[in-house]
């Protein structure tokens, strides 16, 4: 007989069906055994009566063994109904049972255990609801990326993973071994290639894996992760790049069909309103609980989730950002916080060869070490600007995870590719 999936058998009460899966959990009620069954399609109820023939391969089985089921499509009796369930109508009764791979569990699918404990069990703790409800989320924020990039007339192109250097002029980056006695480094952003792409598709996005060497051990930080990013040619200036943003935020939001504070116009703040509003010193940046402290007034005060702070210090950005010429000494960028963290930051850049070799030798740096780049330069850019986005601090605040790791696949940082580098509790989590 073939596999007919769970959440089919809603249409074929009566019939005799075969479905394979998961035993989510057992139960063993008097002469009868229950089950739970899941598979990709969702979930069902099944038993075991007593002098069926699947009795004795029922006693052995247990939760997460992998299993193919025969049995009767049944409806239930209206008093055990489930309306609000998936397949709340219906059981499975069984009447064979084939173990197809058996299980060896280290706790409960589900029980609550701390963050290590879930993490080096990660292979484990994915199964849970929780965990699978937390990744299907995240997968529709990049399908809703990737479609209202589209939508925005945005060409997606593979930014490469190993780069000649550091595109971020300073920040920590992962050294390779490379050929011939050279030296590569893991990408700590593809912001030189999206910008080269403007030149080749004038709007251009990209969905890669980044890696950032600090040595941070926080709830926000990981030493690899997935960002969002485009890259848009001919703009008047960073306000485009924002209006472009707001607009496929609010796709993500809508797509996700999470409750989310999303104005009309996200509100707008200079770095030094910002630090105003909250009575602290002009620093080059906002620090952890200043970002809180402003999505709480922007919450409060603009009925928005979401708030962009703009214009920081020329010194705190990277050498292609634009300066604002109304504004000296402060920058045509942006980051945008989302309920107390930042999990967007872009802006216009500089687009002009003689400007962005100046600039590079004023941060100190070689301009011949970024040749490759500037090429794109020498050979004409428009007035451009972008924005990458963090999908797993995104993907956190969308669902109120306290923490980013839980918001991540396999998550690297600090401590940890996939089992523990060390136990040592000086590296305990901090924000």
């Amino acid at each position: 007989m073939d596999r007919m999936l769970i959440g089919e058998l809603g249409k074929h009460v009566g019939e005799t069906v075969s479905v394979s899966g998961w035993v989510d959990v057992r139960r063993d009620q008097g002469k009868m055994v229950f089950f739970d069954f899941r598979d990709r399609s969702g979930s069902v109820q099944g038993v075991v009566l007593p002098k069926s023939n699947a009795m004795e391969t029922a006693k052995d089985v247990r939760s997460e063994y992998v299993v193919r089921v025969g049995g009767v499509v049944n409806k239930r009796p209206e008093k055990n109904t489930q309306a609000n369930r998936q397949n709340g109508e219906i059981e499975l009764e069984i009447i064979s049972i084939e173990v197809l791979s058996k299980a060896e569990i280290p706790f409960e699918l589900g029980a609550e255990v701390n963050l290590d404990t879930y993490l080096d069990h990660q292979p484990y703790t994915l199964r849970s609801q929780k965990a699978r409800d937390i990744f299907k989320v995240q997968g529709t924020i990049i399908q809703a990326f990737r479609d209202s990039m589209r939508t925005q007339d945005f060409v997606e192109f593979q930014a490469p993973a190993l780069v000649g250097g550091d595109a971020e002029g300073g920040a920590a980056a992962f050294e390779v071994e490379y050929y011939y006695d050279h030296k590569a480094y893991l990408a700590t952003s593809p912001q030189f290639y999206k910008q080269i792409m403007v030149g080749v598709f004038e709007r251009a996005f990209t969905t890669p894996k980044v890696f950032r060497g600090e040595k941070h051990s926080t709830t926000r930080h990981l030493s690899e992760y997935s960002s969002l990013d485009f890259e848009m040619g001919f703009i008047k200036d960073h306000l485009d790049v924002m209006a472009v943003l707001t607009q496929t935020i609010r796709h993500i939001v809508d797509r996700t069909g999470l409750s989310v504070a999303l104005p009309k116009e996200i509100p707008v703040l200079k770095l030094r309103e910002a630090q105003k509003i909250l009575g602290v010193s002009e620093d080059p940046d906002l620090e952890p609980e200043h970002e809180r402290a402003i999505c709480a007034w922007a919450l409060k005060e603009k009925g928005s989730d979401f708030v962009f702070v703009t214009h920081y210090p020329v010194s705190k950005r990277p050498f292609y950002t634009y300066e604002d010429e109304a504004d000296p000494g402060y920058t045509k960028s942006f980051d945008l916080l989302f309920r107390g963290l930042e999990v967007t930051t872009g802006g216009q850049r500089i687009h002009t060869y003689e400007h962005l070799v100046e600039r590079i030798k004023d941060k100190g740096l070689d301009p011949e070490k970024f040749s490759f780049y500037l090429e794109a330069f020498k050979v004409g850019m428009p007035p451009h600007g972008g924005s990458a986005t963090g999908l797993e601090r995104l993907t956190a605040r969308l669902l109120n995870l306290p923490n980013v790791k839980e918001a991540t696949l396999f998550p690297r940082d600090l401590n940890r590719i996939d089992t523990l580098l060390s136990t040592d509790a000086t590296l305990a989590e901090a924000d």
